[in-house]
């Protein structure tokens, strides 16, 4: 081997110029490949001539400047940061889901427990988004505990804890000569700053130095077998890898055991790498091939590295060397490329490495003791079997993380995308759900408005018209009843004809005489004034409310209209005729006692009337009497002027003086005998005396209790009839004033109804503008919520595209 070393500048990756030395060793390796070490850049050549040359490029750092050590430190990064930084990226991801898919969920239950709306999301809808919370939660903690993981396999003796221990750079598992790994033994690291053990099915903290009595073939514990499993966890301060959630997995030997279907189901099924460290002074043992055709079966296209370990026993052969190599990769190929099918020739060369881990875990344990690296005994081209080591484990850490990325987190970022859009179908139904519902109200709200300005206005007409109805059919009433009345006291002789009692001229027979006379003929003028009226204005009254009732139909509701024909009085409507007789006619005094028909009084009150001939006789007042206004019979006539007198009265003033003056004295009687005697004879007046005495005889005799009640039931219709004629104006007031007042209750009664109709719209209205800005608040919100699904999606597109479809 040849070493040169010299000085040149190199373009470094970001466009600047590094000045280095280079280190040039000539090998018989055959490959390109790149190496960041803790000093510098490692490049390493294969051309095809089979001459390997090394260069080793250590950076003049008087010529970086700050930036450039900045930019180099991210190149220099370990690639398994690419798995932490996703892993943080993906759990701050379900992090934001879980939150989002909690709100959702209340948002939902809450809508869809809102009574007053019409369901805008389903029962099926709810339980979905609550059932995606837990699924959501699971994934979240599956996230959390997620790490790579590789596991080493081969046959006894191998070499596996010392490849893990040269990684680790510390002798943490036990290694020697023979069978020395008695179990599974899990390396992961810890925040703390002390090393401990635990073993399967126990949470007790072992010291990290029992080790060797717990997993150490020699000291094998009687409760560990080969398919147990020790955890052992070393600091994350202490070793680079564990910092970056990476555990490795040792395992016994796979020549031990025929238990090896177990192993792969307990061990292998989440593992990210296999690594199969075989015996370079050997070849692949078809224990090996079999096994890993197990792994390949059971899992797709696993990650298989093969290190060929105890390469520094090629050193003693130099000869033999590069013949040895070859025979070693083409079989190597051959099992990963042929056999197993995991990798292409292209890929094949960067899947197996020939290493020695003794001599790199020694070099680094002594150089972490702060001694040279290439100190003590080490054969000849150890440089190049540690950049070969090295080189493994850069491509390792470049596969491992990438493999772990998409293991890992791509099902779950798949499954998040899904749950994220089926959030987002949810949100956009309940959004739009919410925006028909809200078109809905508002329609049902002009709707509403349209028909509250429409009864306003057809009510204020409808008003104006049933005042002139009502108007018009009183006027029509009071003229009827007043025209009926006028008529039924022209005919008041025939009704008190018909009166039949015992008649007696004692008083008390006389009082209850007159109280039932009052009765009959309130009854006869009462049942005759209903046949002449009632009928007629009933009918009138009713079609009248009919009209009322068809005009104020068309502003009910359906439902109403049906009832308000109930409000019509079919039948039920009376008129009252209340002429109270018996107090009209309180103060009438009959006159039954005899009088002559030829008589001085009957005489002067049969030219003169009752009233004046009580005047006549009595004497009349020298004074001028003050007249006063007269009662009109009808409504119409004006009372008559005061200051008149009537013929009646001059007449009735003459005939009283006459009286007066022949009362005076008896002379006048005398002479006016004298001359009737000597005119006409004796004879004659005799005969004439004689028949005057006959025909009082005759009167006096016939005068009897009939003809009593005849005199009184005559003089009781004069009576009655000059009282009711002042009553028949009031009577038709009165009856059309209960005319007015049942139209008035039934028109009273319709706007009653409209009124609680207007209010039902008014209500309507307002539960319309109270629905629709909890409409307009859960379109809101369902419209955030749809696109916080729709900003999920694209940070979960954007994490695909970052950390799962970047080495494709």
């Amino acid at each position: 081997m040849t070493n040169t070393v010299s000085s040149l500048l190199l373009p470094c990756s970001y466009g600047h110029w590094l000045e280095t030395e280079l280190i040039s060793v000539t090998t018989t390796e055959c490959r390109l490949s790149e190496r960041n070490s803790g000093e510098g850049r490692l490049i390493t050549t294969r051309p095809s001539s089979c001459a390997m040359s090394l260069v080793f490029l250590r950076p003049n750092t008087s010529a970086i400047g700050k930036k450039d050590k900045r930019l180099m430190a991210e190149v220099n990064a370990s690639p398994l940061k690419h798995f932490v930084t996703a892993k943080k990226k993906i759990n701050g991801i379900f992090e934001q889901l879980g939150a989002y898919i909690k709100e959702s969920s209340a948002f939902l239950e809450e809508t869809y427990s809102n009574e007053e709306l019409d369901p805008v999301t389903t029962e099926e809808q709810v339980a979905e988004v609550r059932g995606y919370l837990s699924k959501v939660a699971g994934i979240g903690e599956v996230l959390s505990r997620r790490h790579m993981k590789v596991v080493f396999f081969g046959r006894t003796s191998n070499g596996k804890s010392s490849v893990i221990n040269a990684m680790l750079w510390d002798k943490v598992l036990p290694s020697g000569i023979g069978h020395t790994t008695n179990c599974f033994l899990r390396v992961e690291g810890t925040d703390g700053n002390e090393a401990f053990l635990l073993t399967e099915g126990s949470e007790e903290r072992k010291s990290v130095k029992t080790v060797n009595q717990l997993a150490h073939a020699l000291h094998q514990d009687e409760d560990l077998d080969a398919g147990s499993l020790v955890c052992v966890m070393w600091p994350k301060g202490k070793c680079a890898l564990l910092r970056d959630d990476l555990v490795l997995v040792d395992s016994p030997g796979i020549d031990v055991t025929t238990e090896l279907d177990s192993w792969i189901d307990k061990f292998c099924l989440d593992a990210d790498v296999f690594v199969l460290v075989a015996n370079s002074e050997s070849t692949l043992m078809q224990t090996e091939k079999s096994f890993f055709h197990k792994v390949n079966e059971r899992l797709s296209s696993p990650n298989i590295f093969i290190l060929n370990n105890r390469w520094d026993a090629s050193a003693s052969e130099p000869e033999y060397m590069e013949e040895v190599r070859r025979q070693h990769m083409d079989r190597c190929t051959s099992f990963l490329v042929d056999e197993l099918g995991v990798v292409d020739r292209a890929q094949a060369s960067d899947r197996i490495f020939f290493v020695s881990a003794k001599e790199v875990l020694q070099a680094r344990v002594q150089k972490a003791q702060g001694m040279p690296e290439a100190g003590g005994a080490l054969a000849e081209g150890f440089q190049a079997r540690m950049f070969e080591f090295q080189n493994f484990e850069r491509r390792f850490e470049e596969c491992i993380s990438q493999s772990a990325v998409k293991t890992k987190f791509e099902q779950h970022t798949v499954r998040a995308k899904q749950i994220s859009e089926a959030l987002r179908l949810i949100m956009d139904s309940v959004h739009v759900a919410a925006q028909e519902q809200r078109l809905h109200c508002m329609e049902t709200k002009e709707e509403r408005e349209d028909r509250l300005e429409f009864i306003d206005k057809q009510l204020d007409l409808l008003t104006l018209d049933c005042k002139g109805k009502i108007k018009n059919i009183t006027e029509e009433v009071e003229k009827q009843v007043s025209n009926a009345m006028a008529e039924e006291i022209r005919r008041l002789h025939v009704l008190v004809d018909d009166f039949h009692m015992d008649f007696h001229p004692s008083q008390v027979v006389l009082k209850v005489y007159k109280n039932e006379l009052h009765r009959h003929i309130e009854e006869g003028l009462g049942r005759n004034m209903s046949e002449r009226c009632s009928n007629a204005i009933t009918s009138a009254l009713q079609n009248t409310q009919t009209e009322m009732i068809d005009g104020l139909k068309p502003l009910l509701p359906l439902s109403v209209r049906e009832q308000v024909d109930k409000m019509v009085p079919r039948q039920c409507f009376s008129l009252s005729y209340d002429l109270n007789c018996d107090k009209l006619c309180s103060d009438f005094q009959e006159d039954i006692g005899f009088h002559f028909s030829l008589g001085w009084t009957m005489l002067v009150n049969r030219f003169l009337g009752p009233k004046n001939t009580r005047r006549a006789l009595m004497g009349y007042n020298d004074q001028v009497p003050r007249p006063m206004a007269i009662t009109p019979v009808s409504t119409t006539m004006p009372p008559f002027p005061q200051g008149s007198v009537t013929q009646e009265e001059l007449m009735v003033s003459m005939v009283t003086g006459l009286a007066s003056l022949t009362s005076r004295t008896s002379m006048g009687i005398i002479v006016v005998g004298g001359v009737i005697w000597k005119a006409v004879g004796w004879r004659l007046i005799a005969l004439s005396v004689g028949l005057y005495g006959l025909l009082y005889v005759y009167e006096r005799l016939t005068w009897t209790t009939k003809a009593k009640e005849r005199a009184f039931k005559r003089q009781f219709v004069d009576y009655a009839s000059e009282k009711l004629q002042l009553i028949v104006s009031y009577t038709g007031s009165n009856c059309s004033h209960q005319v007015q007042q049942e139209l008035a209750g039934t028109f009273a009664q319709l706007c009653q109804q409209v009124d609680v109709t207007r209010q039902q719209l008014e209500d309507e209205i307002q539960d319309m503008n109270r629905k629709i800005e909890q409409l307009d608040s859960l379109q809101s919100k369902a419209k955030l919520l749809r696109n916080k699904a729709g900003w999920l999606d694209s940070e979960l597109n954007m994490f695909t595209q970052q950390y799962l479809q970047q080495g494709r």
